[in-house]
């Protein structure tokens, strides 16, 4: 998406699934929440177990402030896929009113705190942004992998491609404003 709002229809990086489209903004948006939330899983699975000397005999803790700060890193990758899901959205064609409705927010001071990443110019994007424009299919394969690897065997069938078989290749429509 442009600054001014307008979808891009340039060129999003390879496409080696023999389609010859790229994948919508809205889909490499959806590829980069699914990134966002599996660093958000794999930070939080690591503050599961209780480290062998993370508790001394005592009561005390081995290293103070290192859960804190491991805390403070879970809730900084959860603010990072709150951004992520909120780009989705705009992308995908929810306007301001409802993200702001979600979110408990007006919608000016929604559009205030996020406005700035749905703008955000490919450059300033991090590597997996960048990751995701240039090799689009990559990331979505290892996200498969990741989420493959992960199942919990609740019985869902997540398919072969949990993560790429539901994205959208194709032209993505012109929005005008906040309409859908």
């Amino acid at each position: 998406m442009t600054a001014t709002g307008d979808e891009c229809h340039e060129d999003h990086g390879d496409d080696d699934d023999g389609t010859g489209v790229p994948y919508t903004d809205t889909s490499q948006a959806r590829l980069v929440m699914a990134y966002e939330a599996y660093e958000l899983a794999e930070l939080a699975r690591a503050a599961v177990p209780v480290g062998e000397h993370e508790l001394r005999p005592d009561g005390t803790t081995g290293a103070p402030g290192s859960v804190l700060a491991d805390a403070d890193r879970i809730l900084t990758a959860a603010h990072r896929f709150l951004e992520a899901a909120v780009v989705y959205e705009r992308l995908g064609g929810a306007d301001w009113r409802l993200i702001g409705a979600l979110l408990n927010l007006p919608p000016q001071t929604a559009r205030d705190r996020f406005a700035t990443a749905v703008d955000r110019a490919p450059g300033e994007a991090r590597w997996w942004q960048t990751h995701v424009a240039r090799h689009p299919r990559d990331a979505a394969l290892d996200l498969d992998d990741w989420v493959l690897r992960h199942e919990d065997g609740d019985g869902a069938d997540l398919g072969t491609a949990p993560v790429s078989g539901g994205l959208v290749h194709g032209n993505p429509r012109r929005r005008d404003g906040d309409s859908p």
